[in-house]
């Protein structure tokens, strides 16, 4: 070796060790999971619209009526209590029931849930389509309205390949379903309709949404074709943000305070 070369020191197993050490507790560090809270109505809505406490969205025009309303998996939860208290053989439909999931996937959700109301006193008959719903997230994420047809898809998955039991409990999720998810039937003069509107769970980086009702027919002519059609939009906000092992919560958006 000449007088110009250098001496290269290798760190011993105590050193290397140390150095990873380090660097996984600066990664579990900077690790974190989301989360966001349940959705409210967003501060500025549409002509027509106002808000209740609560937390439902109402469209009035006249004496006719559309009130939309997120509902929570608490909510869903109680409303169907008899259902949702067998842990993993819960049968709600919409949610998970008292499954236990272990942390941080202990408050998971099945699907994101409406319920919307509609009141005719104005019109001969009038017709809210939920094939013709969808949610539009402030990002760009876009979640249509799921059919009766394609929750019973979802749930004929967990029945595939099992017996009795398991196909009794598909039997009472697609009955409730029935039971209780809005249908779209035409809404005569003097009625009134209500329902569940189901959609994926939110992914969570979604934040604000519009809820948008396409085509509600208010007239028909005389072959029954719509004459006239309107279109509603309701718009929602949540709070999200990250919650970190050391427990900090750093919330990234703030819905606006009414």
């Amino acid at each position: 070796m000449n007088r110009f070369s250098r001496h290269i020191h290798t760190p011993g197993m105590a050193t290397l060790a140390l150095a990873l050490l380090t660097a996984a507790l600066g990664l579990s560090a900077c690790a974190y999971r989301p989360f966001a809270g349940p959705l409210l109505p967003a501060e500025d809505q549409g002509q027509n619209m106002s808000v209740h406490d609560n937390g439902g969205i109402v469209y009035q025009f006249d004496r006719f009526e559309v009130t939309l309303r997120p509902v929570t998996d608490a909510e869903l939860n109680r409303t169907f209590l008899s259902a949702s208290t067998a842990g993993n053989k819960s049968t709600n439909a919409f949610t998970f029931g008292d499954t236990p999931f272990p942390a941080p996937d202990s408050t998971r959700q099945r699907f994101t849930v409406f319920q919307v109301s509609v009141k005719n006193y104005s019109f001969p008959k009038v017709l809210v389509d939920p094939a013709k719903v969808i949610l539009v997230a402030g990002n760009g994420r876009e979640y249509p309205s799921l059919s009766l047809q394609q929750l019973e898809t979802y749930y004929r998955a967990y029945a595939i390949g099992y017996r009795g039991n398991e196909y009794s409990r598909l039997r009472e999720r697609l009955e409730m379903m029935r039971r209780t998810m809005f249908r779209g039937d035409v809404v005569f003069s003097g009625q009134e309709a209500d329902g569940y509107l189901v959609f994926s769970v939110l992914h969570h980086d979604v934040a604000d949404l519009k809820l948008v009702l396409e085509d509600v027919v208010l007239r028909f002519n005389h072959l029954e074709e719509p004459t006239e059609s309107i279109r509603l939009t309701y718009a929602f906000d949540r709070q999200i943000g990250r919650l970190y092992p050391d427990g900090r919560r750093v919330v990234t958006h703030e819905p606006a305070s009414r």
